[in-house]
């Protein structure tokens, strides 16, 4: 289950055929996102498990989920962009069902991420589903 938002890119990466291209349409996701305030770049609000240090500030508001997120490393903020995407606007129970991986592998992310990056982003999806289910 994937949002229509989420869907939009994997219609773009079908389009874009170089792997090249689809890195930097994910850095330009990224750069596209505005930058999460200083005052949320907190210990709570930190995610451990990545390369680079990321921030994802999740909210649930009349039971609807949304995060915002940031990192010092551009690719990595374009994947926080990625799974603002696939997660925001969903319910809880729509949150908790979705799964990640297999979504993300439909944009090819797993075979084009360094381990690093692989562990960063189910990392970002590991804390992103433990707020879902609290």
């Amino acid at each position: 289950m994937a949002t229509p938002s989420f869907e939009e890119i994997v219609e773009d990466f079908e389009f874009l055929e170089d792997w090249e291209d689809r890195y930097r349409y994910v850095i330009e996701q990224g750069k596209a996102m505005d930058p999460l305030e200083d005052a949320l770049k907190v210990p709570a609000t930190k995610v451990d498990g990545c390369a680079s240090q990321v921030w994802l500030h999740p909210q649930v508001e009349n039971g609807v989920f949304r995060f915002d997120g940031d990192s010092d490393a551009m690719i990595v903020k374009g994947l926080i962009a990625v799974l603002r995407r696939l997660y925001n606007g969903l319910s809880l129970a729509e949150v908790r069902a979705v799964d990640a991986r297999a979504e993300m592998a439909r944009l090819g992310l797993n075979d084009h991420l360094s381990a690093q990056r692989s562990n960063g982003l189910r990392a970002m999806i590991e804390r992103i589903q433990l707020v879902a289910a609290a």
